[in-house]
């Protein structure tokens, strides 16, 4: 089976690198740049016709994309691109598939929620209440996905994290082993991911998908949700950063996220339920300080 990834020079995609080295597939990586180390095609999923021209010289069965708009705050001031990026790309991604009978894997996000307040883990079938651009327009890609037609198989996920590029946890090694002090904000609560996890969870959906070889459509195809289990705060997640990292010299302090003024609000509580993506595809989660401190040993030793 020929895959295609999108945005493969970004956390998800490098994790998705990873994976490819075992058979039976053969991938494509695709990004709108070039990265030193891996090898890229060039490929604007912004065009339907470089997408669909792409996916026929290739003979694609399958699109991964993980290509998105995600820098939430410049999102409110830059809705027009977000949404281009957002919603617009994954329409395309979604009718090359369509077109050829393939499957689309599409990375969503727990900002579809949190306008409304939730105190239980968000199902696949709540109603989606973004409360910023970013959200929106990934809801929007959502909707667009599915109104194709194509098969789909929507992943919701939330906090990501790895090795790779900018993230949560890089940012707060270099702060906590840098500042005497540091305030984070412990009233917004969700789950951490680590990309590697997520990319694990592709190939099971892969292979599930290739052991059906659908001829009338996926009957997997829908939404689910996926993130690391548990549940901690933005605080928590950097104490346990700290600790593992064994940086105990940053007093580090909660704080309410009003302390931070920002263009948008967050989602105070956006856990996922997982449940259906466990049911369906028997997937085991890993808990997210077990996957945490597989992360920080890598980048200890890198």
């Amino acid at each position: 089976m020929n895959i295609l990834v999108t945005g493969a020079n970004g956390q998800l995609g490098r994790e998705m690198r990873l994976i490819a080295q075992a058979p039976p597939y053969h991938f494509i990586f695709t990004d709108v740049v070039e990265a030193e180390g891996v090898e890229t095609t060039l490929l604007d999923i912004t065009s339907l016709e470089a997408v669909k021209q792409l996916v026929k010289a290739h003979d694609i069965h399958c699109i991964v994309n993980c290509a998105a708009y995600t820098n939430v705050d410049k999102a409110e001031s830059d809705e027009a691109f977000c949404r281009v990026l957002n919603a617009e790309a994954p329409r395309n991604l979604a009718e090359a598939m369509k077109e050829v009978n393939g499957l689309l894997i599409h990375i969503s996000t727990d900002y579809v929620f949190g306008g409304d307040p939730y105190n239980i883990p968000c199902r696949e079938d709540q109603k989606g209440t973004p409360t910023g651009a970013y959200g929106r327009t990934k809801l929007e890609g959502e909707k667009y996905i599915q109104a194709t037609g194509c098969d789909y198989v929507i992943l919701r996920t939330a906090w990501l994290y790895s090795e790779y590029g900018k993230n949560f946890v890089k940012t707060m090694l270099n702060l906590t082993a840098t500042k005497p002090q540091l305030k984070v904000v412990f009233d917004q609560a969700g789950t951490p991911t680590y990309a590697y996890d997520l990319a694990k969870a592709i190939q099971t959906i892969l292979q599930d998908y290739t052991a059906e070889t659908p001829t009338s459509g996926y009957s997997k195809t829908g939404i689910y949700h996926f993130s690391n289990e548990g549940v901690c705060s933005w605080y928590d997640f950097t104490k346990a950063i700290a600790a593992m990292a064994g940086q105990t010299q940053c007093d580090i302090q909660p704080c309410h996220s009003n302390e931070f003024p920002s263009p948008v609000k967050r989602p105070a509580y956006s856990v996922l339920d997982k449940t259906k993506i466990k049911e369906t595809f028997g997937i085991r989660i890993p808990y997210w300080t077990d996957s945490l401190k597989i992360c920080i040993n890598h980048l200890k030793n890198a």
